[in-house]
């Protein structure tokens, strides 16, 4: 059992990991406003059409599993605000290249009506305040849940707690991001049941079938960085 501070020692795959996470969070973002899905299934007479940024989205999470698994809590929270500075780093971006003059020919095959309606999204005030705060509450949640069990169980049933703490931070993300996104008009309200419901489904399941290959890496990177903490007796603050 180790509790020692992460943050005085260097790690060889934590910026690795690190690089993922970020790119995984802020692809994902730019996908969910760029399309949605429709497979033509539906649940109790819910169609389960879905954000393309819910086929990539869930590995986010379970980057976020393994960060607080291996390297504890205080290093999870370190990488989450990364990641959120890159994802507001990267809206921020879409914003100012979209108030840009656009070139005459570009305008006649492309236009600023598809840019706004493809990547201007991840610049509309909406979809960035929605997927902040979808976020911050989900992976934030998702880590305090899974460092807590971790301590409760001493260890045990990896798969437990990576499910786990899933359930939760996918559920609260799906909720927040969903409503602010129809509240602002990024989506209808239509398709609130629909999108809520296929994003909770799909999110999870994707990481049920991937939680043996977290156990894994969990127990490879525990082994390689020589660390495996717990966070015992720490205050659970995003800051």
């Amino acid at each position: 059992m180790n509790t020692q501070n992460t943050e005085t020692r260097n790690f060889r795959y934590l910026d690795i990991i690190t690089a993922a996470f970020t790119a995984c969070l802020i692809v994902s973002n730019i996908a969910s406003g760029a399309k949605i899905v429709d497979l033509r299934i539906s649940l109790v007479g819910i169609p389960l059409a879905f954000d393309g940024g819910t086929l990539l989205f869930p590995l986010s999470y379970i980057f976020g599993d393994i960060l607080t698994e291996v390297y504890g809590f205080k290093a999870g929270r370190r990488v989450i605000w990364i990641g959120f500075a890159g994802l507001l780093v990267t809206s921020l971006f879409f914003f100012a290249l979209g108030k840009l003059p656009g070139e005459s020919e570009w305008q006649g095959y492309a236009g600023n009506e598809a840019y706004n309606a493809i990547l201007g999204g991840m610049s509309s005030g909406g979809l960035v305040l929605a997927s902040l705060c979808g976020y911050f509450a989900g992976e934030f949640s998702n880590s305090v849940v899974l460092s807590r069990v971790k301590v409760l169980m001493k260890g045990r049933f990896l798969f437990v707690r990576t499910v786990g703490s899933t359930l939760v931070g996918e559920l609260l993300d799906s909720l927040i991001f969903v409503s602010i996104c129809c509240a602002t008009g990024v989506f209808g309200w239509n398709l609130f049941a629909s999108l809520v419901l296929t994003n909770y489904i799909l999110k999870c399941a994707l990481e049920a079938v991937f939680t043996p290959l977290t156990c894994v890496i969990c127990a490879k990177l525990k082994n390689a960085e020589s660390v495996d903490i717990y966070d015992i007796g720490i205050r659970y603050s995003p800051v």
